[in-house]
């Protein structure tokens, strides 16, 4: 039997968004229904509410969330009921060209449920990145449910489903940062400082933090920035290369979406090193790179989607880590609110006072 729950929903473009009930259909095949206990406020849901992703208004809005499975559809094999999980927008399908060539972290055709929740009216919604998890309850295909240890708390574990997998991931599946290497991280919020959090785990001995908000630079520390640079002030290229005996960085990281940053990350790295963009520009945006200095510098220009992550092998890692005190991931809540409060939460993340706000449920 379906349920009535409440949900933020947002209904057109730029418009504050709503506290509404919604229905949650029983899983079908394949489905699965989750009892959310946190969910983080990701700059996704605002590109979601600002019409940056796409224009299938109304959306259903969260996706960073951890939870309890309350019920299962048919074919459910992978969780049951009582099960704590995570939420991923990766749910690998195994038979796509990506999955058979073994790397299903770039799978092509991942899942979601089949099934609409809607509002009281049978309006259909758009459950933000197939998850829309800013509710009591959500419904989501199986495979986007990846259990791990109980004991870590939803407000910590749920930021694995989204920035700080992303952050990490980029550091350390996408840029394969390792032992000993210098690293250098423009954009010094939650994704970005994941990546230097990232860049720690991995062995990295040089950390450089960039950004324009010294506020951000000093968080930046607490996640093992060794250095720090405010761009609007010092020349980041420079600062990196007066670091690294001269050399600039062996992996950048570009955490913000926008051009001219990422030509400063192309700039600031060593001659056969690595940039990755993990930031998510907008449709309009276009880059300009002096094409003779893309063949001179050698290397990798890659792109990073969603830390390049595999659920099913890195969240069980990281909650482990997590768990032996070496991933501070309650370090990036900044605050817990409820769902009346998103749309504040919206205003301070862009304002960049916070890291995460956690939507606790």
């Amino acid at each position: 039997m379906s349920q009535e729950v409440r949900g933020v929903i947002a209904r057109s473009k730029g418009e504050p968004v709503s506290i509404e009930t919604i229905v949650v259909p029983d899983p079908g095949p394949g489905e699965v229904v989750v009892a959310i206990q946190a969910c983080g406020v990701c700059h996704t849901d605002l590109h979601y509410r600002e019409g940056g992703i796409n224009d299938e208004f109304p959306f259903l809005l969260g996706h960073e969330a951890a939870g309890i499975v309350e019920s299962v559809g048919e074919g459910v094999t992978e969780v049951e009921s009582g099960d704590y999980v995570i939420l991923n927008w990766r749910a690998v399908c195994g038979s796509c060209r990506a999955c058979l060539k073994g790397t299903p972290e770039y799978c092509f055709s991942t899942f979601n449920a089949t099934q609409k929740m809607t509002l009281t009216d049978g309006t259909e919604l758009s459950a933000a990145l197939g998850i829309g998890a800013f509710c009591d309850k959500t419904l989501v295909h199986a495979g986007q449910c990846t259990k791990v240890d109980p004991s870590a708390p939803p407000t910590a574990a749920g930021l694995l489903g989204c920035g700080v997998m992303a952050g990490i991931g980029a550091a350390i599946n996408t840029g394969g940062v390792g032992r000993g290497d210098s690293v250098a991280v423009f954009g010094c919020g939650g994704v970005g400082d994941a990546a230097i959090a990232g860049a720690s785990l991995a062995g990295a001995t040089t950390i450089v933090a960039v950004d324009v908000d010294d506020r951000k630079l000093e968080w930046a520390k607490g996640f093992g920035a060794t250095h720090t640079c405010n761009s609007s002030t010092t020349d980041p290229v420079e600062f990196i290369r007066s670091v690294t005996d001269g050399n600039g960085a062996d992996v950048c990281i570009e955490a913000v979406g926008n051009p001219a940053v990422y030509i400063q990350a192309f700039e600031a790295r060593d001659l056969a090193g690595t940039v990755v963009l993990v930031g998510v520009p907008r449709p309009d945006m276009t880059l300009e790179l002096p094409y003779l200095d893309v063949f001179g510098r050698g290397g990798a220009l890659k792109s990073s989607w969603y830390g390049d992550c595999l659920p099913s092998r890195d969240f069980p890692m990281l909650i482990d880590l997590y768990q032996q005190g070496r991933l501070d991931l309650d370090g990036f809540v900044s605050e817990t609110i409820t769902l009346d409060d998103v749309e504040a939460a919206f205003h301070k993340m862009e304002r960049g006072e916070v890291l995460r706000s956690v939507v606790v449920l």
